[in-house]
């Protein structure tokens, strides 16, 4: 009976070493997104927002038909292949081409303050799509969080109404991303997370091929050395490599908990927006930073606590009785 309690007493450790492990990862993930915003502001410097938007895309792609390849998996069938477009459409399209124009004239914190809202819009549009009945408190912080973000834009730019091209990109950004997120989460329930992503990338390549080519005969891309390692960085690390630590991450779990790491990914960029680029990070960028980042945090513990109790509900054991494989494949690709 000593001899089992001892290794009970010995084994939890390793239990704690593991979440750890899964936090340490995940926050690899998150730090290696959170370049995304600043530095996309770099390379619009010189060179195209549409050539950088489609072609970190063609960049990414290729990355992952090699990955596919390598590791033999199998092709999506059926209905799978409309619901990659719409992952694609959302976090290989739509989310790159809107920030990239978007940043051409807006600021990377002012960037970052506006998608601070991701981790919400994402939760809104998973309860959408998985029909879940969330408590109120989650629809008041989302509703009041998307608020705080257009009320910071429109303070940027002169006082409330006054929203700036830019920021409509920036909010569609977050709005396209959401939607590609959360197909993408019960996707990657089938085809495994950094799978799905891959596969994405795969099926948008034709287009991101053509608009790369047009975009590169449309305007000579005239790039300095640092712009174009930015524009390397968006390809490798921001829409490829950076997937593999999240979900590594997120694989080990505990997954909840993993995935609110992401809530640290807007202060970093603006912490980045004003090292890198030297922009003068002012009070209210701090102030609406905190206050997005604030209800994004609320309304995805909300959503999380009503996930857990239908869960035990519906006699679902819990996270941690599943094997790693299958917690991999619930991973919910939110960062960018």
């Amino acid at each position: 009976m000593r001899d089992q309690s001892s290794a009970t007493t010995v084994a939890d450790p390793a239990v704690s070493d593991t979440r750890t492990s899964g936090l340490w990862w995940g926050l690899l993930g998150v730090a290696a997104f959170s370049f995304t915003v600043p530095l996309t502001r770099v390379a619009v410097g010189g060179l195209s927002p549409l050539f950088i938007g489609s072609a970190r895309a063609v960049v990414a792609a290729a990355l992952a038909v090699v990955a596919l390849a390598v590791t033999r998996q199998r092709l999506p069938r059926g209905a799978q292949w409309p619901r990659l477009a719409v992952v694609g459409g959302g976090v290989v399209v739509g989310f790159p081409l809107l920030t990239s124009f978007a940043l051409t004239s807006a600021p990377a914190s002012h960037g970052a303050v506006v998608i601070a809202m991701l981790p919400a819009a994402t939760a809104v549009m998973a309860v959408i799509r998985g029909h879940e009945h969330p408590p109120v408190g989650f629809w008041v912080a989302a509703g009041v969080g998307a608020f705080a973000a257009m009320a910071f834009a429109s303070a940027q730019w002169g006082g409330l109404g006054q929203l700036h091209w830019g920021d409509l990109l920036l909010f569609g950004a977050v709005v396209s991303a959401a939607v590609g997120y959360a197909e993408g989460g019960l996707l990657a329930r089938e085809l495994g997370a950094w799978q799905t992503v891959s596969w994405a990338l795969v099926l948008c390549s034709p287009l991101m091929v053509v608009l790369t080519v047009v975009s590169a005969a449309q305007q000579s891309q005239q790039g300095t050395l640092v712009q174009w390692a930015a524009f390397g960085y968006l390809g490798v690390v921001s829409m490829f490599l950076g997937f593999f630590a999240w979900y590594h991450g997120l694989a080990i779990g505990p997954m909840a908990q993993v995935s609110q790491v992401q809530l640290a990914q807007p202060v970093m960029s603006i912490a980045w927006a004003g090292l890198l680029l030297g922009e003068h990070i002012t009070g209210t960028t701090i102030a609406g930073g905190l206050v997005v980042i604030l209800c994004a945090a609320t309304a995805v513990r909300a959503r999380l606590g009503t996930t857990r109790r239908q869960a035990d509900m519906t006699g679902d054991a819990g996270e941690l009785r599943r094997p790693v494989r299958d917690r991999h494949d619930r991973a919910d690709p939110r960062p960018t």
